[in-house]
């Protein structure tokens, strides 16, 4: 995966002109990647950010740099679906695939980036809760700066009430609380049974979580021995490739920091298509 790394001297010549002659690519590909979130400007060595507009000019002792992954270029992903629109923050559904972070090779594959360039009108998006790549749900996404800082303050004082929908293998009991430390911190999650296929040998589950550690609940599952389907990370060896993780967040409750009302939010099961067979 090529790197260039190109030192301002010529002023004279948009940022995407600076890029073809080293990297040997087509003007239009710069410009696509520059789209794409994979091309960077930096300034003495420090400061990068995201560069994306071709015809930008820069100034002498800044440096642009261009991270070019065809195969990261080239991916895509299923749209976001807008749930509720709040004016200076809104609830969007997340599909399997979509990125709740960019990386220095790209960005347009997150869902932050999804709702700026589909929303209408365009405003910023702000990230404000993260789900796994393999994961599905509901994801806040701010439009404000005050509203960012308002509701990422309630994930870490633990104010929102968050619940997920997981299809694991086995029959789960009634209820469980799961509190094994993960990466020696602290972590609890609360989980209870929906509902038991037997013929499947899997089971519906809900489950809530007091703390937010990294893949806490396909860890928590899966070390009780009830795996969640699809989890090709912590799940058996036997585990079907074709399979998406079968695991979504599915409601969110808050106050809201902007207006101190109560607000909730809950997928319906249109949006749980690998949880739905067991109801067939």
């Amino acid at each position: 995966m090529p790197e260039f790394h190109v030192e301002v001297v010529d002023v004279s010549s948009c940022a995407a002109q600076l890029l073809t002659q080293p990297s040997g690519l087509s003007k239009q590909q710069v410009k696509q990647a520059m789209k794409k979130g994979a091309v960077w400007v930096s300034e003495n060595g420090s400061n990068h950010k995201r560069l994306r507009r071709a015809d930008k000019y820069l100034k002498l002792g800044q440096t642009i740099h261009l991270y070019y992954d065809p195969k990261v270029l080239e991916a895509q992903v299923t749209p976001a679906v807008l749930i509720k629109h709040e004016g200076d923050y809104s609830i969007w559904y997340k599909p399997y695939g979509m990125l709740s972070q960019g990386t220095k090779w790209g960005d347009h594959c997150t869902i932050n980036r999804w709702v700026e360039q589909n929303q209408k009108p365009q405003r910023p998006a702000f990230i404000v809760n993260r789900l796994d790549r393999a994961a599905q749900g509901l994801m806040l996404i701010a439009h404000t700066k005050a509203a960012a800082a308002g509701l990422s303050r309630l994930f870490e004082q633990r104010k929102i009430i968050k619940t997920y929908t997981a299809l694991v293998e086995g029959l789960f009991p009634e209820t469980l609380v799961l509190n094994t430390p993960i990466d020696e911190l602290g972590a609890i999650s609360r989980a209870s049974l929906l509902t038991y296929d037997s013929s499947a040998k899997q089971s519906l589950v809900s489950v809530s979580i007091e703390t937010g550690r990294k893949h806490q609940i396909r860890k928590h599952l899966s070390g009780a021995g009830f795996a969640i389907i699809g989890d090709r990370l912590y799940g058996s060896k036997e585990a079907d490739g074709d399979v998406d993780l079968c695991l979504v967040s599915t409601y969110l409750e808050f106050i809201c920091p902007l207006t101190q009302v109560e607000k909730s939010y809950r997928l319906t099961d249109a949006y749980l298509p690998k949880l739905a067979r067991l109801h067939d």
